[in-house]
């Protein structure tokens, strides 16, 4: 049953009245993958098409989630309410979760079963012998086809170090604000959270210096071949989650600054720091077996 002021502590479990935003949401992230999808593929219009649709994406994301804050600052959530929006966090969690998992099995399978089929091993002996004869199965490789040309790696121990060691004490100053929020000590988490925020743009510099000089130096690109096309989905769409991330961040600093949290009710802070140390997870993956290994 809908109930318009339920108090934190009634056992009445608020229901929103009907909302729009889902369906407009849903019509902008349709334009905004399908204007991506066409600038990939070369079309005049497709450019135009992502950044409208990300515009409108990011305006009613900003309505939306406006209107969720209004109501838990009303106090419309109770603590049923709040074990949901946990396990929707979780539940959106093991999506991402499952959502790089198919990415890593692409490089996965390329490196492990494709490239040493391809080079003879196994049942490619055939394949190899006919199709691409004299074909070396080493990783790194743009396959036998030498799509793109000839590429250089990006070297581990550069940017991508320096970019682990910044997202690792990111992590650090996001768990030291999130004690000073249940401490109670107001200067300390808008400090430490405020350098989580700036570690976070910090990194983003550095990935995009990254991305110049692979395309303009090393001729990596995203069409250089299985290498090039793993490469830079794993590191764009991570790119991708620490922008988002880095927002969310921002945002829940100016709420901290508003004072909207207190030391027991703060899931907003804690949904975001879980999503936070994902990111992180992720890049330590990444960093292992597309830049390392």
């Amino acid at each position: 049953m809908a109930q318009a002021h339920a108090l934190p502590d009634s056992n009445v479990y608020y229901i929103p009245h009907g909302s729009r935003w889902p369906v407009i949401a849903s019509v902008a992230l349709f334009i905004t993958m399908f204007g991506f999808a066409s600038w990939l593929n070369e079309v005049s219009w497709g450019r135009t098409a992502f950044f409208i649709g990300l515009a409108f994406l990011a305006a009613i994301l900003f309505k939306w989630f406006a209107d969720v804050i209004g109501e838990s600052i009303k106090g419309y959530y109770n603590k049923q309410v709040d074990v949901s929006f946990r396990m929707g966090m979780v539940w959106f969690i093991f999506s991402e979760v499952m959502f790089f998992a198919a990415f890593f099995g692409a490089l996965f399978y390329a490196r492990q079963y494709a490239m040493p089929w391809l080079g003879g091993a196994g049942d490619g002996v055939m394949t190899n012998s006919l199709l691409w004869d004299g074909f070396s199965a080493a990783w790194p490789s743009n396959g036998p086809g030498q799509v793109g040309g000839t590429f250089q790696t990006i070297p581990a121990w550069g940017l991508p170090l320096l970019n682990t060691l910044i997202l690792l004490t990111s992590g650090v100053t996001v768990t030291i604000a999130h004690h000073a929020l249940r401490a109670g000590h107001r200067k300390q988490l808008l400090v430490f959270l405020g350098l989580t925020v700036l570690l976070g743009c910090t990194f983003l510099f550095f990935q995009a210096e990254e991305y110049i000089h692979a395309y303009k130096e090393l001729n990596l690109t995203l069409g250089s071949g299985i290498y090039g096309s793993t490469f830079f989905m794993l590191t764009g769409f991570h790119g991708a989650h620490v922008t988002l991330g880095t927002i969310m961040l921002a945002i829940i600093w100016l709420r901290c600054l508003k004072g909207h949290f207190s030391r027991d009710e703060h899931f907003a802070f804690e949904a975001v720091a879980w999503y936070w140390h994902f990111v992180d997870v992720v890049w330590l993956g990444l960093f292992l077996f597309v830049y390392v290994l």
